[in-house]
């Protein structure tokens, strides 16, 4: 379902992902885990159509994102790191927004928001303001608004961000659901292992823009003799306290472009 091949992106004379390969199974969860400022965003920007890579290839249900972009965006639905909702809008005005984006049919929309907002329980807050939505809430609604057009991948990049352990455990009980019921392939970020061992089915480590291990969790776990991802994890990629490099020269690009 996903599959990428020495997939490289540089910003100048930095590079933010080097030659990166792996690939996903259709109804896989896959966890893409690394320090701040490891490539991780990076990669699902390329994954996405949002960057392009300076060089490699990457296949999203078949399609290249280079050339190929309305197909791939098609093929999956995204709920960004950073919130992305519309305060001013209600919860169903937002998901109606999204559906007419992605073009879903207006009667084929109706009925699929009314599911999408019952299966993550804010149905009977469907009218009510966004910005008056608690976060574990406006996350929901951006699981269900990132399922709309029926997608065969769900990428999260830190779904659970911030939310206290109960809102975490409900979102990972929905997505889990999803894949189970429709087969649908998940690829997630997180920086909470304890997520990634529970729901991942296997894992790939990247650090400072290069994949250094992949696996199952159990097979992370053997290969560096501990008992938990995530001391897996820090034997892997260290104790060392990371800066966002990869995150700060994205931004500072972007600055550049707006100012010129």
């Amino acid at each position: 379902m996903i599959r990428v091949i020495n997939l490289t992106k540089k910003f100048d004379d930095f590079t933010a992902v080097d030659n990166v390969s792996f690939s996903v199974k259709k109804g896989e969860i896959f966890a893409f885990l690394g320090p701040n400022g490891a490539g991780k965003t990076t990669t699902i920007k390329m994954l996405t159509t949002l960057l392009r890579p300076t060089s490699g290839q990457i296949f999203i249900d078949g399609n290249n994102p280079a050339n190929e972009q309305n197909k791939v965006r098609q093929s999956f639905g995204i709920v960004f790191q950073d919130p992305s909702l519309d305060d001013e809008l209600t919860a169903y005005e937002n998901m109606e927004f999204h559906g007419v984006l992605y073009k879903v049919p207006k009667e084929i929309r109706k009925v699929r928001i009314e599911q999408l907002l019952k299966f993550v329980e804010l149905w009977e807050r469907k009218d009510e303001l966004v910005k008056n939505f608690s976060g574990g809430m406006k996350r929901r609604l951006e699981v269900a608004r990132g399922l709309i057009h029926h997608p065969k991948i769900l990428f999260l990049d830190e779904p659970t961000l911030g939310l206290d352990p109960q809102t975490r455990s409900h979102i990972w009980n929905y997505i889990k659901n999803l894949n189970k019921e429709e087969q649908m392939t998940i690829f997630f970020t997180t920086h909470y292992m304890e997520e990634a061992e529970r729901a991942a089915q296997r894992v790939a480590i990247i650090d400072q823009g290069k994949i250094i291990s992949q696996g199952t969790p159990e097979e992370l776990k053997q290969n560096t003799k501990t008992k938990f991802l995530e001391d897996a994890f820090l034997s892997l990629t260290g104790t060392t306290i990371r800066e966002e490099k990869a995150n700060n020269l994205d931004h500072m690009r972007i600055h550049r472009r707006i100012r010129h």
